[in-house]
């Protein structure tokens, strides 16, 4: 059975799949006699009251996943493991009780050393980026640390509308799943593939859910799909930073490739801090000028601003392809370039819109 799925590891996503919809009515049910709901507020385009530990129906197939089908290898992937369970009671303990920032960012830090110390699963080279090869030891874990607290909080802070966390999840891990498998580390792969199987489940859920089924993926679903994702670019960066990997899967450029790959969640990110610093802002303080917002006030509805950002997704990952073996400024720079540009484009058709509303 295993040498099948070694052949056909995508076919891992399946069983993650059938895992989580076969558990996922169990955790709706606990969620709602246990009150793990969340209720509208002014940031939120929702009525009523919906469960919102979605993040535990992904973890568990997920893990259950992954563990069936790499038993003989958890010696290896323990404190990877270990942490994501980790985090994944952090952002539990924050769709709970509204966690304090310091709180929070501990959490992720206590996670971050499971991966980082641990595991040993962190960055140690830069492809050459500003003239830097091989970096030291405490460099390596500066960078690495803050690297994972950056991905985790902008997935974080992009899951604002119905199916655009889970969607990207899916594109992601689909994009590193299927470079890990053509480069033979199929571990890896099995993490990626296992991961799609669970957030197909909880979009679905969460989409087309209705007003019975509906579930919020939470910050449990978000920070733990946010680990998974540095772990991927981690290991993604130092097997081409050592040239691991056959010579036609090398990506000489591979942390802007990544940089590219998760350019809407980055970019936004970075836009939305510099817009609140801008304004005397605390640039951790909430606000509704994200681009998931931004796409809703030109009159688009949930579903189709999940569209259009998935779309966008899908030309960024084609820029990082096209660019993986270009000098890294150069393809950061494009990147910036076409973010900078279709950000100008939808401020200008939130602009006609909101004259248009006026002129009635």
């Amino acid at each position: 059975m295993n040498t099948f799925f070694d052949t056909y590891p995508a076919l891992i996503g399946i069983v993650s799949f059938l895992i989580g919809l076969a558990c996922m009515p169990v955790v709706l049910k606990i969620a709602r006699e246990k009150h793990f709901l969340v209720k509208p507020n002014k940031r939120m385009s929702h009525t009523g009251e919906i469960p919102n530990i979605g993040g535990i129906d992904i973890c568990v197939s997920f893990l259950l996943t992954y563990i069936i089908f790499e038993y003989a290898s958890l010696t290896e992937s323990q404190f990877l493991l270990i942490g994501l369970i980790v985090i994944l009671f952090v952002g539990f303990a924050d769709d709970i009780l509204d966690l304090s920032p310091i709180s929070k960012l501990l959490g992720e830090m206590l996670a971050g050393v499971a991966m980082i110390g641990f595991a040993d699963i962190r960055l140690t080279h830069l492809h050459g980026f500003l003239g830097i090869e091989e970096i030291g030891v405490v460099s390596s874990y500066l960078l690495s640390f803050f690297v994972l607290v950056a991905i985790i909080n902008a997935l974080n802070l992009i899951d604002g509308v119905d199916g655009l966390a889970s969607g990207l999840g899916i594109l992601y891990c689909a994009f590193f799943a299927i470079w890990f498998q053509l480069a033979g580390e199929l571990s890896w792969a099995t993490l990626g593939y296992s991961m799609i199987g669970a957030l197909a489940v909880f979009f679905i859920y969460n989409v087309f859910g209705g007003t019975k089924r509906k579930i919020f993926m939470g910050d449990s679903g978000s920070l733990l799909l946010g680990y998974l994702l540095t772990a991927f670019v981690f290991r993604f960066c130092t097997l081409n930073a050592y040239h691991l990997v056959p010579d036609n899967m090398i990506c000489s450029a591979a942390p802007a490739v990544c940089i590219c790959v998760l350019s809407v969640p980055i970019y936004d990110t970075i836009r939305v801090m510099l817009t609140r610093i801008k304004h005397k802002k605390s640039p951790f303080s909430p606000d509704k000028n994200h681009i998931h917002h931004l796409l809703l006030r030109t009159g688009l509805n949930h579903i189709q601003t999940t569209c259009v950002l998935l779309s966008v997704t899908i030309l960024f990952i084609g820029l990082a392809l096209l660019g993986r073996n270009w000098n890294i400024w150069v393809l950061v720079g494009v990147d910036f370039c076409i973010c900078t540009l279709l950000t100008f484009i939808l401020w200008r058709a939130v602009d006609r819109k909101l004259r248009a509303e006026r002129s009635y």
